[in-house]
């Protein structure tokens, strides 16, 4: 039986990301998002949820993301485990974003209220509409 592994995640970024590229040049950023969660009726509690982005993700989080932003992730949940220095096992659990996306207005992402993403809107629809006396003007 195969398994699934899919994250959503809404929360706001607890510092500025960092563009960096691997020794191939590929881009990477990792970041550390926080997440509230319910723990009780009336307590809530926030968690701090790692964060990896590739590529175009990682170039479009750097870009147009900012410490107390709103974020939405969408990724996998993956350990990775490697032996530090002192030759101590360690593990480090992490989401690998697939897409990320902005969540909110959006005034939160450029304060001068001006940005390169296209914005869009709900048409708006004409309130004149004909008003039926009876059934029998229904056309069925």
């Amino acid at each position: 039986m195969s398994g699934f592994n899919k994250v959503i995640l809404i929360g706001n970024l607890v510092a500025d990301p960092e563009l960096k590229q691997t020794t191939n040049g590929i881009p990477v950023t990792s970041f550390r998002i926080a997440v509230g969660r319910k723990f009780s009726k009336d307590v809530q509690q926030t968690d701090f949820i790692d964060i990896v982005a590739w590529r175009n993700s990682a170039e479009f989080v750097t870009r147009f993301f900012t410490k107390g932003k709103p974020i939405l992730v969408c990724g996998s949940l993956q350990t990775r485990t490697w032996t530090d220095k002192d030759n101590n096992k360690r593990y480090a659990t992490e989401v690998v974003a697939d897409e990320v996306s902005f969540v909110g207005r959006k005034t939160d992402y450029d304060q001068s209220g001006q940005s390169d993403t296209p914005s869009y809107s709900t048409p708006r629809v004409d309130s004149a509409f004909e008003e039926l006396t009876t059934d029998d003007d229904l056309p069925f």
